[in-house]
C-alpha cells in the first residue's frame, strides 16, 4: 500500500492540477494514486521522437486519459545537437508553462520519488555542488507560473514497481534508462537501487530532516516587479540566482553557476534569457534579458543610479519608471 504525501495531497484538493506524463513507472503509477486519493488532474506528455515506443506511449496515454475523462496536451519534438537533457527539460516546461497560462492551471504534479532524490543527491555530489544544489528536489516548490508537488518524493522505485505488478497496471519501460553510459543511470545501477533496499527508510527521514534546515542557507529573494528581481549580495547570491533564473524557466548547469559567479561583477547573461547584474555591491538584478534599442536620457539615467548594463534593456522594454524603483 503506497500512502502518498499528506501535505501534497491536501494542496493538490484546493487547486487546479496538471500531471506531467510519460506513461513509465512513476508517472503511470501516480495517475492511479491521485485518481484513488480523490485529486483533480489532466495529464501532458511531450514525445521527443528519439524512440519507437513513444508513439505507442502517447497512444495509450490519450487512451487512459480518455478512460477516466481527463484532458491531455500533447506535444510532439525533435532535438538536435548535444544536451539532449537539458533541452528536453527546457522544452517540458515551456510546454507545461504555456498549457497553464492558457487554461488556468494553478499546480504541477511530477512523479520524482525518493531514488531520483537520492540520484540528483549523489550526482550533484559528483560535480562538488553544495548543499541547495544537492537538495534542490523537494516536495514542493514555487515557480513564478505555478506551484510545483512530488506527492512520490518518499516512495521508493521498488515499492512504486510493487504497487503497478500488484494491481497489474500498464507502464512502458524506457530501455535508455539503463544505459550506464548516462551518469544517472551509472549511479542507480551501482549505487541508489541496492542502497535504498537496505536503507529505504533512513534515507527518507534524512531527507525530511535536511529539507527542513535548508532554510538556513536559503538565499534572501526580492521580487521588485512582473519579472524583476533582487538578491542579497552574500554567501548566498549564487543560490538565489539559481533559484530566480529557474523561476524564470531556465534550469543553470554547473558550468552557468561558475561562469556566473566568474563575471558577477561585470554582469552576465544565462542561456540567452537571463540578465544578470550587480547592483552597488549590495544586490543582484536579474531580469529576462532583453535586447533593444535605448533612448540616450533613459541610458543615462541608468548609468547615474548605477543599474547594470544587462537589465536596462528590461526595464526600458517593460517602461518601468526608473524613479519608482527600490532595490
Amino acid at each position: 500500500m503506497i500512502n502518498l504525501s499528506k501535505e501534497s495531497i491536501d494542496a493538490l484538493k484546493n487547486g487546479k492540477n496538471l500531471l506531467a506524463f510519460s506513461h513509465g513507472v512513476d508517472s503511470s503509477a501516480l495517475f492511479y494514486l491521485l485518481n484513488d486519493a480523490g485529486v483533480e488532474f489532466d495529464i501532458a506528455i511531450v514525445d521527443y521522437n528519439v524512440r519507437a515506443q513513444s508513439k505507442d506511449e502517447v497512444k495509450s496515454a490519450k487512451a487512459l486519459a480518455k478512460n477516466f475523462k481527463k484532458k491531455i496536451f500533447t506535444l510532439s519534438v525533435k532535438l538536435e545537437g548535444g544536451n539532449f537533457e537539458a533541452k528536453a527539460r527546457e522544452i517540458r516546461y515551456e510546454f507545461f508553462k504555456k498549457i497553464f497560462l492558457e487554461h488556468g492551471y494553478k499546480n504541477l504534479i511530477l512523479a520524482h520519488q525518493l531514488d531520483d532524490r537520492l540520484e540528483w543527491f549523489m550526482m550533484q555530489l559528483s560535480r562538488g555542488a553544495g548543499l541547495l544544489q544537492m537538495l534542490g528536489m523537494n516536495e514542493h516548490e514555487s515557480r513564478e507560473w505555478c506551484e510545483i508537488y512530488r506527492p512520490l518524493i518518499g516512495i521508493s522505485k521498488a515499492e512504486i514497481l510493487a504497487y503497478l505488478k500488484e494491481g497489474k497496471l500498464a507502464y512502458f519501460v524506457d530501455e535508455s534508462n539503463v544505459d550506464e553510459k548516462f551518469k544517472r543511470n551509472f549511479i542507480r545501477a551501482k549505487f541508489t537501487t541496492e542502497f535504498l533496499a537496505n536503507f529505504k527508510e533512513g534515507v527518507a527521514r534524512s531527507f525530511k530532516i535536511l529539507e527542513a534546515e535548508r532554510t538556513k542557507f536559503v538565499p534572501k529573494i526580492s521580487k521588485i516587479s512582473q519579472d524583476l528581481y533582487s538578491v542579497k549580495y552574500d554567501e548566498n547570491a549564487l543560490n538565489g540566482i539559481d533559484r530566480v533564473a529557474k523561476t524564470l524557466g531556465v534550469v543553470m548547469s554547473e558550468a552557468q553557476r561558475l561562469e556566473c559567479k566568474r563575471c558577477l561583477k561585470g554582469g552576465c547573461v544565462i542561456s540567452g534569457r537571463i540578465a544578470v547584474g550587480l547592483y552597488k555591491d549590495e544586490s543582484v538584478l536579474i531580469a529576462p534579458f532583453v535586447k533593444t534599442k535605448m533612448d540616450k536620457d533613459f541610458k543615462e539615467k541608468c548609468r547615474i543610479l548605477g543599474i547594470p548594463a544587462q537589465i536596462r534593456g528590461y526595464l526600458f522594454s517593460a517602461g518601468i519608471n526608473l524613479a519608482e524603483l527600490r532595490f
